[in-house]
């Protein structure tokens, strides 16, 4: 009777520890997922294009000309929800640029994108891909090649390219690998998706959405209207005042404003507008509070 009391005893505190070893297991795996920072590396820099502002800046609370860049931006209520669309002109490609968290680049490196943006001298930004959210898929970032492991998950395989003339072109990661894109002169590819718009067409369909995200969300999305005229676009969502956009909501607004290519970026909470040194939008990142969220990049305007 007291063999049977003793070996009850030992297999219960064997469970107990096993339970305990999971649960400290599960709780490592979370933090090595999303908090602990792993495969830093030092943004990289290559020599800067010099280009001088043609004149003093133009600046109001939602417009800014200096000569090389113009951009114009106006606050819209579709679909029972704000948004900001920035209309941007440029007279060289390079002023259209990005910025890492950290200046680093690296899995769980974070940052809200008005800190990039000051510490970057950016004129005008927006949220980029949140590529430490995920593992796969191209990274490029001002011409250097971070990470080549491909993603052919729909929609995280089909990718925004910026070629060195600011040309945009939709390349699916199935069909070259990321060092034939940079041979062919890729400066930047960002790996969210999925393509909105491309030669002039809706690319998705009424329902379609991303992993993880509601039929209506904040969003994020870029697209080219001709040679170095661009249209950036953040809606609010998640809250009373705004409900969100689905994807084909953004995609007909991106080929309504004429755009022949536009592409998604990452949108919910991460969903940011940054100008004249404040955001201007309401991101959603703790719910009912509105504060920024961090996130692992930004495209931002600047010289």
């Amino acid at each position: 009777m007291r063999n049977s009391k003793r070996r009850h005893k030992g297999t219960g505190r064997i469970r107990i520890v096993y339970a305990v070893f999971l649960v400290l297991y599960s709780l490592f795996t979370l933090l090595d997922a999303f908090v602990i920072p792993r495969n830093i590396v030092k943004i990289l820099r290559g020599e800067s294009k010099v280009i001088s502002r043609k004149y003093k800046p133009l600046v109001t609370d939602t417009s800014y000309d200096d000569g090389n860049i113009r951009l114009q931006i106006r606050t819209e209520r579709l679909h029972d929800t704000t948004v900001y669309i920035a209309d941007v002109q440029l007279s060289d490609a390079s002023l259209l640029k990005t910025g890492l968290a950290g200046d680093s680049f690296g899995r769980n490196l974070a940052e809200v994108t008005s800190s990039i943006a000051k510490r970057n001298d950016a004129i005008f930004a927006i949220n980029g891909d949140y590529y430490g959210f995920r593992e796969k898929g191209y990274v490029m970032r001002g011409g250097y090649l971070y990470r080549q492991t491909s993603n052919t998950r729909y929609p995280y395989g089909e990718d925004l390219v910026i070629w060195e003339d600011g040309s945009f072109e939709i390349v699916n990661e199935a069909s070259a690998t990321a060092q034939e894109l940079a041979d062919r002169g890729a400066q930047e590819i960002f790996s969210f998706g999925p393509a909105l718009v491309n030669q002039g067409e809706v690319q998705v369909f009424a329902g379609e959405e991303v992993e993880r995200a509601q039929i209506t969300n904040p969003r994020t999305a870029i697209g080219i209207l001709e040679p170095l005229h661009y249209l950036m676009v953040v809606s609010d969502g998640r809250t009373r005042e705004s409900r969100g956009l689905s994807l084909y909501q953004l995609a007909e607004l991106m080929q309504s404003e004429g755009c022949e290519t536009a592409y998604n970026l990452d949108g919910g909470g991460s969903s940011t507008i940054w100008f004249n040194d404040k955001v201007l939008n309401k991101p959603t990142t703790y719910g009912d509070v509105i504060a920024e969220r961090t996130i692992s990049d930004i495209l931002y305007v600047g010289y």
